[in-house]
C-alpha cells in the first residue's frame, strides 16, 4: 500500500471549458466549486494537492496552483507540469470536470497500484479514464517526449506506459462523470 506521505494530488484545471462556456473549475454544485469538490475527495489520501492552472482565480482554493510548463498542450502536458513539480512518487491525477468524485473510488486507484506499473486508470462502461488515475512520478519522461514530438493525447501516452485498468463497479460510475456541457451540468443539479 502507497503511503500517503508519498502521495500527491494533482487537479487538472488548465482547460478552455470551450464546450461548457464557463470555468469548469469554479462551476458551483451543492454551493461548492468543482474544484472544491475534487480537493475534499483527495485530502484525506494525499500529503499534499496542487491544481494545475494558468487561471489566476484558481489560487484561492488554499492549495498551491502551478502554472503548465508547455503552454497550450492540453491535459497531457498538465499531466507533465503537476508530476515534474511534484516531490512524491505516486500522483492522483484528477481532472476539474469531475466533481462527484469521491475518496472510496480514488483509495481504489491506490490499492490496485502494482510495483511494475506506471498508470493506474480507471474504466467505466468500457470507456478508460485516465484523467482519473494514479501515475507514478517515473511517467514524467515518457510524457515529456511524447510532447516534445507533439502528441497530445492522453490515451495515447497511457498506451505507451505500464497501465493498469480498473473496472469500477457501475454502481460507483456516476463518481467519474465528466461533466462537460451546459446539459450534463442540469443534469447533476437537477
Amino acid at each position: 500500500m502507497i503511503n500517503k506521505n508519498n502521495l500527491t494530488g494533482i487537479i487538472l484545471a488548465g482547460g478552455k471549458s470551450s464546450r461548457m462556456g464557463a470555468d469548469k473549475g469554479t462551476l458551483l454544485l451543492k454551493e461548492k466549486a468543482f474544484i472544491q469538490h475534487i480537493i475534499d475527495a483527495m485530502k484525506p489520501l494525499v500529503t499534499d494537492i496542487v491544481i494545475v492552472s494558468d487561471n489566476p482565480n484558481h489560487s484561492s482554493f488554499g492549495v498551491e496552483r502551478i502554472q503548465d510548463i508547455i503552454k497550450d498542450a492540453g491535459p497531457l502536458a498538465g499531466i507533465y507540469s503537476g508530476l515534474q513539480h511534484s516531490k512524491t512518487d505516486y500522483n492522483l491525477v484528477v481532472s476539474c470536470d469531475v466533481p462527484l468524485i469521491t475518496s472510496e473510488v480514488l483509495q481504489q486507484l491506490i490499492e490496485n497500484h502494482e510495483k511494475c506499473v506506471d498508470l493506474v486508470q480507471l474504466e467505466s462502461y468500457k470507456k478508460t479514464m485516465p484523467l482519473t488515475a494514479l501515475y507514478n512520478k517515473t511517467c514524467k519522461q515518457t510524457i515529456e517526449t511524447l510532447l516534445n514530438k507533439g502528441e497530445r493525447r492522453v490515451r495515447f501516452a497511457a498506451s505507451q506506459l505500464k497501465t493498469k485498468t480498473i473496472k469500477l463497479d457501475d454502481n460507483l460510475s456516476s463518481a467519474i462523470k465528466n461533466i462537460n456541457t451546459k446539459e450534463e451540468f442540469n443534469a447533476i443539479t437537477n
